[in-house]
């Protein structure tokens, strides 16, 4: 494991980090979480994409339907319908915060990961242990997780990548001047299988 303190690299906001990411990826993606499908207009043309949403909308829809190699997969990150090691890639961009067991969603991706797989993420964490920070996220919890589709902004995300079972994990925790950035900080990077 190791984390990286703040870099060019490591000040990226969210859209930025998947401009830079996702089109460098091959093979058979599973985008955990696919929203409203954002990742398939930057992912390489020949990506076999899966696209994996517990409710999805028609945004996601027809994200899918406009792109060949694509396939919507209608289950939980707890759950995912695909076979062990047969997929190259992972997308996993603010999910973990609200799924309903991360550690379960991280041991099902290591499980659909091919050997040398790898996860790239791209996740809001607690704030540190002890701050005001840490103490706004937890009053906010319980708001955050009815209203922003079960985020919970005081999980250790971090933590929980570390011990998920991959061989290597890069992650990159940038300090965020203000407000914002403190009461949301996040982490970025890649952990292989």
């Amino acid at each position: 494991m190791s984390v990286v303190g703040p870099s060019s690299s490591a000040m990226l906001g969210r859209e930025q980090w998947q401009r830079r990411v996702l089109p460098a990826l091959s093979g058979t993606i599973l985008d955990m979480g696919a929203g409203n499908g954002t990742a398939a207009s930057m992912l390489h043309p020949a990506v076999h994409w899966l696209a994996l949403e517990p409710a999805p909308g028609r945004r996601l829809a027809a994200a899918v339907n406009s792109r060949p190699r694509s396939q919507l997969l209608t289950a939980p990150a707890v759950r995912i319908p695909v076979e062990d090691a047969s997929v190259d890639a992972v997308i996993c961009s603010t999910v973990l915060c609200s799924v309903s067991d991360p550690e379960l969603a991280l041991t099902e991706t290591v499980r659909v990961l091919r050997p040398g797989g790898v996860l790239v993420f791209y996740e809001h964490v607690a704030a540190a242990p002890g701050s005001t920070a840490r103490r706004i996220q937890r009053f906010a919890s319980p708001i955050t997780r009815l209203l922003d589709h079960g985020c919970d902004p005081c999980r250790d995300t971090a933590d929980t990548i570390n011990h998920a079972g991959f061989s290597h994990v890069h992650l990159e925790a940038p300090h965020v001047d203000g407000v914002l950035g403190r009461l949301t900080p996040f982490i970025h990077g890649h952990a292989e299988r």
